[in-house]
């Protein structure tokens, strides 16, 4: 088993994405982009960063790097595949999952901590959560605005593809609780596979017990 982490010039999250995976016993292996997926790969992760230093807009370059044809392969076959930040970007921009990523409601980076409530705890990436939980995730993007139309909003819900809301430390989806003005509050979703998945606050950074909080080894614990 083994859980690739893909790197694009650009990525800084890929070494913290390793090693919250390798805390949690599971074998990881970091992969630059033109050396494409190894045989034994059974989990992938397109981690954070500013890949292609953003140019175009976030995550359009990636997306087209022929790594992500293997990526997409993977996806249809029920590899596990998750995007976080700019991974989200990359996933979103590869049609991996519905909707978009765009600039910040606020214009500026935002680096902060928000909370996320568990929408649905009926998925791999979920599991480890019970639905309404309130967890605390940190965020770092610029351009982490959720954005869809109503109508395909109303049918993620429906069909409970929806994983994390941003909501208030008492689990309220409100508008002030909502960092980048994200459509529907959404923070995470899960791709026509329920076994794809992107979410723009880090699981990797409060997974390690060592230095602060392990609410986001929920997340990664679906590659075990």
């Amino acid at each position: 088993m083994t859980v690739a982490v893909v790197q694009f010039g650009g990525s800084n999250c890929d070494r913290d994405t390793v090693r919250a995976l390798s805390a949690l016993d599971i074998d990881t292996r970091l992969v630059w982009h033109e050396d494409g997926l190894p045989a034994e790969t059974t989990g992938v992760v397109l981690p954070g960063g500013f890949s292609y230093g953003d140019y175009l807009r976030a995550g359009a370059m990636a997306a087209r790097s022929p790594v992500m044809d293997e990526v997409r392969a993977a996806a249809e076959s029920g590899t596990p595949v998750l995007g976080i930040c700019n991974g989200a970007q990359v996933g979103c921009e590869a049609s991996l999952t519905p909707g978009a990523f765009t600039v910040n409601q606020s214009a500026r980076f935002q680096c902060e901590h928000v909370h996320l409530r568990v929408e649905n705890a009926d998925t791999l990436w979920t599991a480890a959560y019970d639905a309404g939980d309130v967890l605390r995730f940190p965020i770092a993007h610029g351009e982490g605005r959720f954005e869809i139309a109503d109508d395909r909003l109303e049918t993620l819900a429906a069909e409970n593809r929806i994983l994390f809301r941003y909501c208030d430390p008492e689990g309220r989806v409100t508008e002030a609780a909502n960092p980048n003005g994200s459509t529907g509050g959404v923070a995470g979703i899960v791709g026509d596979h329920d076994t794809v998945a992107v979410m723009m606050p880090h699981p990797e950074r409060v997974s390690l017990p060592d230095i602060g909080p392990t609410d986001g080894q929920g997340v990664l614990r679906a590659f075990a």
